[in-house]
């Protein structure tokens, strides 16, 4: 990461209403005018600047809003109540009936089931591909094309999207590259390199607390007013508001970010570099084998990290379950789904995150059931937590004795 790009966040500083050093919360769903003209000209859509009512926009949000565009460098960008809130907004915005969109075949269940399935009642078609196959991306664009979709590293294979090449092929053809940064924080920085929108679950690295539900779009001044706009904005009409108790917490919690994601990486390289030593079938960014490992070295902000998820396949749907309701009982972490909390957290996303991509997909994309994935919590004393999950792994007879797998 560049010096300017970690300054930027690092110099944002408010001062509260009553001069604390944290921003005074906005508890209020609706604001005053001082003058009935004002109120007009608000819905007339001369918005910035103005606080119209909660749903529109709040100082809490726009705090925090700040500070993500200072993170993603963007001119600007909008917080949502969650990540879907983000996806869906953006994406309705973007499209209307007719139109199409190119999006990676690896990304999250929720992502895909909206394209896929619902998208469709709006006469908005998509096609599915490996977003790694530039060519492929470059063929599918037709006429009526109107966005590529990606995310950073995807979910769950951990497949790494060229950014800089795919906004080469979606500048020369004008359309928008949106990537899904949610992986990745401070790791890539896909506007730095050339995405025109980026978008994150706020749920999982940055806030880090497993304790709410939030997302943010990332982008240019024009695009996010349009988003809020009170006629056409699809992030106003559609009604996805951050509370703003939830915003000044998430806000407060971005001051550890870079703190967190250097350890959730490095415990990460370092259980995935003994996984694979031990045998194991692993994937992970951070790893020579990764068939994007060169272009995550290129493109990454290398201070932070490959990011905190990994995969193994531990052969079968029974050894995955297995295997994490015993790393349960050993306090390794949680089965649980989600991640960037400070306990590792696994799940067999083809069962779960994933579960709404049909199993023929799946298979044809290199989703087994045995797959599990693993977001890396913050162990400090990670040698301690690779000796325990190994002997998880020798118990089940999923490794031998000698470390091989069996």
């Amino acid at each position: 990461m560049s010096t300017k790009h970690s300054n930027n966040l690092q110099d944002l500083q408010y001062f509260g209403e009553y001069g604390g050093v944290n921003p005074s919360i906005s508890d209020s769903s609706t604001y005053t005018f001082i003058s009935a003209k004002t109120m007009f000209d608000t819905f007339e859509g001369n918005t910035e600047g103005c606080y119209l009512y909660s749903r529109h926009s709040s100082p809490s949000n726009l705090y925090l809003g700040e500070a993500l565009a200072a993170l993603e460098g963007t001119e600007t960008a909008n917080v949502t109540a969650s990540g879907m809130g983000a996806i869906t907004a953006v994406i309705l915005q973007l499209c209307n009936t007719g139109d199409h969109i190119i999006s990676s075949r690896t990304i999250y269940g929720g992502t895909y089931a909206f394209m896929k399935n619902f998208l469709v009642k709006l006469g908005i078609t998509t096609t599915f591909l490996d977003i790694t196959d530039l060519k492929a991306v470059e063929n599918a664009i037709t006429p009526n094309t109107k966005m590529i979709y990606c995310e950073s590293v995807s979910n769950p294979l951990l497949e790494v999207a060229d950014i800089s090449a795919l906004s080469r092929i979606a500048k020369q053809n004008t359309l928008p590259l949106v990537v899904d940064n949610t992986f990745s924080p401070l790791t890539v920085s896909p506007a730095r390199l050339g995405a025109d929108i980026v978008i994150h679950s706020l749920t999982k690295f940055i806030n880090g607390t497993s304790d709410c539900v939030a997302g943010v779009v990332c982008g240019s001044t024009e695009f996010c007013l349009a988003l809020k706009d009170v006629n056409n904005g699809a992030g106003m009409l559609l009604g996805s508001t951050l509370d703003s108790m939830r915003a000044a917490s998430i806000l407060k919690n971005m001051r550890t970010l870079h703190i967190r994601m250097k350890q959730h990486s490095a415990n990460a390289l370092y259980l995935a570099k003994k996984f694979e030593q031990d045998g194991l079938r692993v994937v992970y960014p951070g790893l020579s084998s990764h068939p994007g490992h060169l272009i995550m070295e290129d493109q990454m902000n290398p201070e932070y990290g490959y990011g905190g998820l990994l995969t193994l396949d531990v052969g079968t749907l029974e050894n995955a379950n297995t295997l994490m309701e015993l790393m349960q009982e050993q306090k390794l972490g949680y089965l649980a789904v989600s991640l960037g909390f400070y306990k590792t957290l696994f799940s067999a996303p083809g069962s779960s995150t994933s579960s709404e991509i049909p199993i023929e997909e799946q298979e044809e994309m290199g989703l087994g059931n045995g797959l599990i994935r693993f977001s890396i919590g913050l162990d400090d004393d990670i040698e301690r937590t690779y000796s325990m999950m190994k002997k998880c792994l020798m118990d089940l007879k999923i490794l031998d004795s000698t470390g091989i797998k069996a």
